[in-house]
């Protein structure tokens, strides 16, 4: 199935090596002239300390930040758009490809459009619900204690607790979202999702695994044969890994779709 929806794979290769193209120049743009401005490390310390002040000063006192602030806040919205739009093509052509008609990506888009945007954009809401009380409680641990506070053992708790409540919301809502695309109710893909949750949660943990597995025997292979090999396994991996990101859609709508044949 991931094979037959190769085309797709390329489109969100290029979506993807587009978005991280535009990044890098947004990033680039931002830390090449700091570090023209850096002071030489063989200058006294007091440079140093100087730039940090002037920078520190115009942070907090000036709006030098607001136009990288709102780009990085309209790349993010763009890709809040893109992504599920993205999503309910390929669900979509999942569950009515056929050997005959092909994949039905555009269709996807066209016509499952708004519940699958609506459920990713509530999956994000649940996500990061948790970080509104994590995240000041990690920085304030973070400048009592430092790095030793937010290694302790209820910070790594509240942490592996975050972690696991992250992996339930979105299997849990990307088996909602296949039923979006199948035209089965809310409740009806939630009670399906629920019995199939094991399973569910085994074969992305399985298929998560296959791709980390992946990326360190490229990273090993690059470390090791340093040079043009290197550099054509690292541009090709992006490939691999958007190829391994359907593969794991594929498997994950298999998964599900059992529940309803049995």
């Amino acid at each position: 199935m991931s094979i037959k929806h190769f085309y797709i794979v390329i489109l969100l290769f290029l979506y993807q090596l587009l978005c991280g193209f535009f990044l890098y120049r947004f990033v680039d743009s931002i830390v090449v002239p700091l570090l023209k401005r850096y002071p030489d490390t063989l200058q006294s310390q007091s440079t140093v300390h100087l730039f940090i002040t002037e920078a520190q000063f115009q942070l907090m006192k000036t709006d030098i930040l607001h136009p990288y602030l709102w780009t990085l806040g309209i790349l993010f919205g763009i890709r809040m758009l893109m992504t599920p739009l993205i999503n309910a093509g390929l669900f979509y052509s999942l569950r009515n490809a056929t050997d005959e008609g092909g994949t039905r990506f555009f269709e996807g888009i066209r016509r499952a459009w708004k519940p699958v945007t609506l459920l990713y954009w509530i999956t994000l809401l649940l996500i990061a619900a948790p970080g509104w009380w994590l995240l000041p409680r990690g920085f304030h641990i973070l400048t009592q204690y430092g790095l030793s506070g937010l290694l302790s053992t209820n910070m790594l708790l509240w942490a592996g607790g975050w972690l696991i409540w992250i992996i339930v919301v979105h299997l849990l809502f990307l088996g909602m979202q296949f039923g979006a695309v199948a035209g089965v109710s809310l409740m009806s893909s939630l009670s399906q999702t629920l019995s199939r949750l094991a399973p569910l949660a085994a074969i992305t943990v399985t298929m998560w695994a296959i791709g980390i597995l992946i990326g360190l025997t490229v990273s090993t292979v690059s470390y090791i044969w340093a040079g043009l090999l290197a550099l054509v396994l690292h541009q090709g991996y992006h490939l691999i890994r958007t190829l391994v990101k359907v593969w794991t859609t594929a498997s994950q709508y298999e998964t599900w779709q059992a529940g309803s044949d049995s």
